[in-house]
């Protein structure tokens, strides 16, 4: 239409068209944002003695944008001398009141532009707040539409599995996230991968954007969650690198350098890194600084076998180990009673349900109810009682567990570490290692020293003071009285106040007549105590 109507207007009073130009984006966009106005430019700069004119329909269609109205005017009118005009409200550039005929034409259309812009971004912060999704859904996710205002958001069964599978592998912290994109999902890419590891839709939350007025906002979503939030606020965790895990492999371990990226040098402070170098006579691996091989270079299999023969000497106190054991059973009996009456529970709730649906098929067969009736209530009940069967099932199986057989695996792991250490694999060794030491162990070519170990080391092993460097506290006289039994004390195992500590009352015997001895009832009280 614009064109057609700018073709019989210059037809009329005799012009020649020289050049048609279309102009795809919105003339509210400015100078960069328009390349068929900047290609104008260009063109009557270079032939500015074979152009007179430039038309457009409307002054709305050549810009409304009053800044750039009048730049633009500048440029080509008063600098090039090319007149620029509308043919349906044509200005008078030679007259006085230009100035305002030009800020009203392009001023009214910047006005209503700025009016729509804030409906719009009212409009849709409205819906935001209530929960609703104003955008493209995410994948693992589909828009659905049944008509203008009509719409929703769905788990799209195509994508969900495939998104599920993502965070749970990001959450693991065993492999990098772009290692876990390569793997699953190579077709996207790494800032969309991001971008949707970061996503809080994914939770059930939709984000409202701050204001100049209000602040920024999670709501909850009228969708439903696709990732549960310990794994989502694990997987913030892993990329804002502040969980700590164990060394991230993206390629299988070394055997003979398990211990890579756990030993620190003694003398700069840098992780200890390995290679395996070929020679003559065969292939020769050494552990060495990261940042000085000077510092530190020693064949790897003396390390290995050093701290093979370290961690056999830490053995557990079997009062304590056995203590231990016997705690863990009686928690896993009591659990096992809870387990029990609730299933005992959910079995009458079930059994109450088959008689709902056997009275709704006779409800049917009687003529009271219809098919429909029928069918939805059938449908209702059919999947609260599957999920009532599958809650039982899952209690009824914690009583079938060998737990017992388990802890026995276990604790005799415990007792022979050294052992484990010779046999194990390496991806193993490593789990094991992060497991123990959360942070990293010094070699100084013969000794092994740590300052953060897992903390019921304290209480399981009698090596730990040596382990961390200290020097081994001597026991108490009072020791003497029972040779299985160690004397009654509390055992701090964080330096944070009391009041952030768990405690955990056991019961054991005591040898009669010692200091803490009760005659009446025979028992001392422990407290094994781990940080909340």
């Amino acid at each position: 239409m614009q064109e057609r109507y700018l073709n019989a207007y210059c037809n009329n009073r005799g012009y020649n068209i020289i050049s048609t130009y279309y102009e795809d984006y919105s003339a509210k966009h400015y100078d960069m944002q328009r390349p068929e106005i900047r290609k104008i430019y260009n063109y009557c700069k270079k032939h500015r003695n074979d152009v007179d004119k430039i038309l457009f329909l409307r002054w709305d269609r050549y810009a409304r944008n009053v800044e750039f109205a009048f730049a633009y005017k500048r440029m080509l009118y008063d600098e090039l001398g090319i007149e620029i005009n509308a043919i349906e409200s044509p200005i008078d550039f030679k007259g006085t009141e230009w100035p305002l005929l030009l800020s009203m034409y392009c001023g009214t259309a910047h006005t209503e532009d700025v009016k729509i812009s804030r409906r719009t971004k009212d409009g849709i912060r409205g819906h935001l707040l209530k929960g609703d999704c104003t955008h493209m859904a995410p994948r693992g996710y589909k828009n659905v539409s049944r008509g203008k205002h009509d719409c929703w958001v769905e788990i799209d069964e195509k994508w969900a599995g495939k998104v599920k599978e993502i965070f749970h592998e990001v959450a693991l912290g065993i492999e990098k996230p772009n290692c876990i994109r390569k793997r699953l999902c190579p077709k996207v890419r790494p800032s969309s991968f991001m971008k949707m590891l970061r996503n809080k839709f994914y939770i059930g939350l939709v984000h409202v954007p701050a204001t100049k007025d209000e602040p920024a906002q999670d709501v909850k979503g009228k969708h439903e969650a696709l990732i549960d939030e310990q794994t989502f606020y694990a997987v913030q965790e892993v990329i804002d690198g502040k969980k700590k895990k164990t060394p991230k492999l993206s390629k299988p371990a070394n055997p003979n350098l398990y211990l890579r990226k756990f030993l620190v040098c003694p003398v700069c402070g840098h992780i200890l890194t390995g290679a395996t170098s070929h020679g003559n006579g065969g292939d020769y691996t050494y552990y060495f600084c990261s940042h000085d091989h000077k510092h530190i270079n020693i064949r790897a299999e003396q390390v290995n076998e050093g701290f093979t023969d370290f961690v056999g000497t830490l053995k557990p106190h079997l009062a304590i180990l056995a203590l231990y054991n016997e705690v863990l059973l009686d928690i896993r009996g009591e659990r096992v009673k809870a387990n029990h009456k609730e299933a005992e529970k959910l079995e009458e709730d079930l059994k109450k349900l088959k008689e709902r649906i056997n009275r709704v098929n006779d409800l049917y067969f009687d003529g009271e109810i219809s098919k429909t009736e029928k069918e939805n209530n059938l449908n209702r009940y059919g999947k609260e009682a599957e999920q009532l069967e599958e809650r039982i099932q899952t209690l009824r199986l914690s009583e079938d567990l060998q737990v017992k057989e388990k802890l026995t695996y276990s604790i005799n792991l415990i007792d022979n570490l050294g052992q484990f250490f010779r046999w194990a694999k390496p991806e193993v060794k490593i789990k094991l290692l992060g497991s123990m030491f959360p942070e990293k162990i010094e070699f100084d070519r013969k000794n092994y020293r740590t300052t953060s170990y897992n903390k019921m080391l304290d209480i399981i092993f009698k090596e730990t003071n040596q382990l961390r460097g200290n020097a081994k506290v001597e026991s108490p006289k009072t020791a003497g009285n029972s040779t299985l039994v160690p004397p009654r004390r509390i055992e701090r195992l964080s330096s944070e106040p009391e009041s952030e500590i768990l405690s955990i009352k056991l019961q054991g015997p005591v040898a009669p007549g010692g200091p803490d001895c009760d005659c009446k009832n025979n028992k001392i009280y422990f407290f094994l105590c781990q940080k909340l």
